[in-house]
């Protein structure tokens, strides 16, 4: 026999205990876009490597290291997406979306980026992405956050996850405090880890991102990119805080706050969790008003976010929000000698009946006892029994697998608007 070929590192399938989670987070996400005016987009995998040099930003840690990159049969170069606002915004004015109208667009599915796996981070990982185009004003920021303020609400998370914001300005205004940060860390190089030591020059706002502790006294001490905002940017983000505040939105103030990609200017804002050890956001985002016009469109704001779903799955799990949704409501016994296709029609009469009744049927035979070890394993509430007797008199036996509750006897009539009721009060 030949070797097993085993998944790729990094790679992860999704297995069917797994799934309910995944679901969950999905089918919440798709009814709240829903509800706020959002239209989805899908844009491929693959895109054009310099679509993200472009965007991302060369000297940054994804396109220096991390993409997947190839070349075609024609000798172009091409990437598999590492993060999707780059590609929606490519989107958007190549089928001129962005012409004279605003858009607020959402997408969702696998990114990729050559890391070392470890939980919450993958080599292949999936996020969802929203994005808004045309909005000046802060309102629209605000927007953004009271919606995931909503989604922690209805995904049972909101104690578990803290919002943390903060303001990069102008790219002027960064650019002069860059210059005071390379003063300020060349006078402390002594202190400099490696890494920061070589991202002080081509990336410095990221050494304040480091997650390394021995670093922290000395970031804590850094100049503030708040201090030296321009006076449009200090306006935009003192009215941000202004409307989170009278609507009452808990926040924090991280100077260090600056996103690891360099489309973003003036809000920038993070959902973060002490739940998950070192991979704490689960939800990032802010503002790229340059990116559409560095992209070969016209000058157009933006401001979106994106969430990693393996985290928020895995946040569900360590906090065991129960997913009783995605189990049958019943589980059909076949007993005796009943002939399958007289099961079948049963089962179908009974999900015609009741739309939205998760009924799994038994399939493949088996002993009374281990059909019912099956029906308890499946979570389901109730076990439908039809054995000779129910089959010649047209009933079904319902035994309650959760409760003590006697068992009861139903025509096909009976059974319908008893499971009607139970499914609309589940």
């Amino acid at each position: 026999m030949g070797k097993n070929i085993q998944a790729i590192r990094g790679m992860n399938d999704i297995l069917p205990d797994e799934t309910p989670r995944w679901q969950f987070v999905e089918e919440t996400v798709y009814r709240l876009l829903a509800r706020y005016g959002y239209s989805e987009i899908r844009m491929p995998i693959v895109e054009k490597t310099e679509l993200f040099k472009r965007s991302i930003g060369a000297v940054t840690d994804i396109v220096e290291k991390e993409m997947y990159t190839f070349e075609d049969r024609n000798g172009d170069s091409l990437t598999l997406r590492p993060e999707g606002t780059a590609g929606c915004v490519r989107a958007a004015i190549q089928n001129g979306l962005l012409h004279n109208q605003t858009q607020k667009l959402w997408y969702k599915g696998p990114m990729f980026r050559h890391e070392r796996p470890q939980k919450g981070r993958y080599r292949q990982f999936h996020q969802f992405g929203v994005e808004v185009f045309g909005f000046t004003g802060p309102d629209v920021d605000a927007e953004m956050i009271l919606m995931t303020v909503r989604l922690w609400r209805e995904l049972g998370l909101a104690d578990a996850v803290k919002l943390q914001v903060n303001s990069l300005g102008s790219s002027e205004a960064r650019a002069a405090y860059r210059e005071r940060l390379v003063v300020y860390f060349e006078q402390n190089s002594q202190d400099l880890d490696e890494d920061s030591k070589r991202r002080l020059y081509s990336n410095p706002l990221r050494i304040l991102d480091s997650k390394n502790p021995d670093m922290a006294e000395l970031i804590a001490a850094a100049p503030k990119l708040t201090e030296h905002l321009d006076e449009e940017s200090r306006v935009h983000f003192d009215e941000l805080l202004s409307i989170l505040d009278q609507i009452g939105i808990e926040y924090e103030i991280n100077p260090c706050l600056v996103r690891g990609l360099d489309y973003y200017g003036k809000t920038v804002f993070e959902w973060v969790t002490d739940r998950l050890g070192a991979q704490g956001t689960v939800c990032a985002g802010g503002r790229f008003d340059g990116l559409v016009e560095q992209l070969g469109g016209k000058p157009t704001p933006a401001v979106g976010y994106a969430m990693g779903i393996e985290r928020l799955v895995a946040l569900l799990e360590e906090i065991e929000v129960p997913l009783d949704r995605y189990r049958p409501h019943a589980y059909l016994v076949v007993a005796g000698g009943v002939e399958a296709r007289v099961a079948l029609a049963v089962a179908e009469r009974l999900r015609s009946a009741v739309p939205a009744l998760r009924l799994e049927m038994h399939c493949g035979g088996g002993s009374f006892k281990s059909q019912f070890k099956k029906a308890d394993k499946s979570g389901a509430r109730l076990a439908l029994v039809l054995g000779e007797e129910e089959a010649a008199n047209g009933t079904v036996t319902v035994k309650f697998l959760r409760e003590d509750v006697e068992q009861k006897t139903l025509s096909l009539d009976e059974i319908g608007e008893f499971l009607a009721d139970g499914v609309e009060h589940s």
